[in-house]
């Protein structure tokens, strides 16, 4: 690993998505292997009670508590585009930002970082306009707040312009495209479903602070945080295997708040 963050590294995962009576994802059993958790404020998903459920899950399992805020669209589940200004977004944001803090505040807990959820954070991160609505509303909001990024993205330039902390953020179930963004859902092989494959996946962008389109290119990043997806039938062991596979070889899991050198 680089010498930034040499023996550390974040493990995290989007959670808090159910709805009412709609369950998504297995939260519990994610929540005893990943140490960061970006909870779901409102609007792509979740609702004030789910919210209360994760926050208390997070607290006993000394996982640190993220907003993971989306666009207004449960029914796309915050994966449409949709094209907000600039106010909007702002507003958007904080107005997440103080719903999660609101729930957080019951358990004397706090939002300690931020990662923008689904197509939000894909546009962001080709979008150094909508990276610079997240992190001035963020920083508004709380100028402390770690801002969990897409590697090698406008949004990590956009934190550090906006003095806020950055982690650096690589998956471990996705695939990249030669300009170094997730390869889209919709296109085959973008998942990476076989908990081996996502061991060695990770294992080569950890050793090697790169990340590997699935054409062979190679793309220079810091890897500081890996995020496990919680909510497919492959989730659990997907994210078993990245934690052992990771400890295995001699790596410390920690929470995003305890990451040495993250960098403004």
């Amino acid at each position: 690993m680089a010498a930034t963050n040499a023996g550390f590294v974040n493990i995290n995962s989007d959670l808090g998505e159910s709805f009412g009576p709609w369950v998504m994802g297995n939260d519990a059993e994610v929540l005893k292997i990943v140490k960061s958790a970006n909870v779901a404020c409102g609007f792509h998903a979740s609702d004030p009670t789910v919210m209360v459920d994760t926050v208390k899950l997070c607290q006993q399992n000394g996982v640190s508590i993220g907003a993971h805020p989306g666009f207004a669209d449960l029914q796309g589940f915050g994966r449409r585009v949709i094209n907000l200004s600039v106010k909007e977004l702002e507003a958007n944001i904080a107005y997440q930002l103080g719903a999660l803090q609101g729930i957080a505040s019951l358990f004397g807990a706090k939002v300690t970082h931020i990662k923008p959820h689904g197509m939000m954070g894909n546009m962001s991160a080709e979008s150094a306009e909508m990276s610079d609505a997240i992190c001035r509303a963020t920083k508004a909001f709380d100028p402390d707040l770690i801002f969990l990024a897409q590697a090698n993205t406008e949004q990590g330039k956009s934190a550090r312009k906006a003095g806020l902390r950055v982690a650096e953020e690589v998956f471990a179930d996705r695939t990249y495209t030669d300009k170094g963004f997730l390869t889209p859902r919709k296109e085959a092989g973008s998942m990476i479903k076989d908990p081996a494959q996502a061991v060695a996946h990770v294992r080569r962008m950890v050793d090697e602070q790169a990340i590997y389109s699935t054409s062979g290119k190679r793309i220079p990043c810091q890897v500081d945080s890996i995020c496990v997806h919680g909510d497919g039938p492959t989730a659990v062991t997907v994210s078993t295997a990245v934690r052992q596979g990771l400890e295995a070889a001699g790596i410390r899991i920690v929470p995003l708040t305890e990451m040495p050198n993250l960098k403004h």
